[in-house]
């Protein structure tokens, strides 16, 4: 039966990686196409490229924070982790579904939140490490506001007086802070992915420790990369164009402030939103030439979707953990 459910889990955990690679393709591509840099595919081929390799570059510190540092692995058992995974990956498709950019991240802490809470109350949780997590989601997008506003005044004060053709530049060295974007997401989102497998074949005394076995790493990258390919067109077309009109220059200097944090906290082994980061960065770079340019009431619905997100992924995993323990 645990080996089975363990098939099963890893199964589920790779549909996970596919609808993170879909839902956050459109923060790795959406304004680099809108601001015609690049076709579509073009830009999700690269993306879905600097994905899978990016793991095997930076390491694994992510898939420990997931594994380790939310309960422990060797008192969790598969039937929290396949409730935790179901409420993440059912939340992620909701958000997909109406084209609303929610955090994988988010839900994924919701739904061990809920799963481990309904079976042992929150004697099991790690209070240091929920509170490591939540600092790096809360204050990621804070840094991704202040650092696309900062790196747009600099980029408008060194280009003050250019002419019309700088432009061309924007978007050929879009490429280059396309690629490094989505290095940052690979590094940093599979591994939540690895996290978890990891954490089911510690659980199920597949391995005697938590050490992220190579094929997992391999299946993570593929699976997140194929998921990036395929793109997440509802999502694309609500951070390319609903905030404001995207140009190069604003591409440009999102992707770039995108870059340092989401590549920084995952060297850190701090797990993040790369959706929050995004959307915030996007704001920052238009608020940095006018408040009015951005269309506000669009964030304000996103952000009411980054509020809930932890407490309905939670309810969401907490009813299924319920009846997968009661009726499986």
């Amino acid at each position: 039966m645990d080996q089975n459910l363990l098939y099963v889990l890893i199964t589920l955990a790779i549909i996970f990686d596919l609808s993170n690679g879909i839902i956050n393709s459109s923060n790795l591509v959406a304004t680099m196409i809108s601001s015609r840099a690049m076709s579509p595919k073009s830009a999700l081929f690269l993306a879905s490229i600097a994905n899978f390799v990016a793991p095997f570059i930076f390491g694994v510190s992510v898939a420990k924070t997931i594994g380790e540092d939310i309960v422990d692995p060797k008192t969790i058992t598969l039937k929290i982790i396949l409730a935790a995974l179901l409420g993440a990956t059912i939340w992620n498709l909701i958000t997909w579904y109406f084209g609303i950019p929610s955090s994988s991240s988010h839900a994924l802490v919701g739904g061990f939140l809920g799963s481990v809470i309904i079976k042992y109350g929150f004697d099991m949780i790690k209070t240091e490490g929920i509170i490591k997590i939540l600092i790096f989601l809360m204050i990621s997008p804070i840094l991704g506001l202040i650092f696309g506003y900062l790196f747009m005044r600099i980029i408008l004060l060194l280009s003050k007086g250019a002419s019309p053709k700088i432009n061309i530049f924007f978007k050929k060295i879009q490429i280059v802070t396309t690629t490094a974007l989505s290095l940052s997401h690979g590094t940093n989102d599979a591994q939540k992915t690895m996290g978890i497998i990891t954490m089911a074949l510690v659980t199920a005394k597949q391995l005697k420790e938590f050490i992220v076995p190579g094929w997992v790493i391999f299946i993570s990258a593929l699976a997140i990369s194929l998921g990036t390919f395929f793109g997440g067109w509802k999502l694309i077309k609500t951070l390319g164009g609903k905030f404001y009109k995207i140009r190069p220059v604003h591409s440009f200097a999102a992707q770039l402030s995108s870059s340092f944090i989401i590549l920084g906290a995952a060297l850190l082994g701090g797990p993040v939103s790369t959706t929050h980061v995004v959307s915030s960065s996007i704001l920052g770079v238009g608020s940095a030439e006018r408040l009015s340019k951005v269309r506000w009431g669009v964030v304000k619905n996103i952000a009411m979707a980054w509020i809930i997100t932890i407490p309905f992924s939670s309810l969401i995993a907490a009813g299924l953990y319920y009846i997968i323990n009661n009726y499986l």
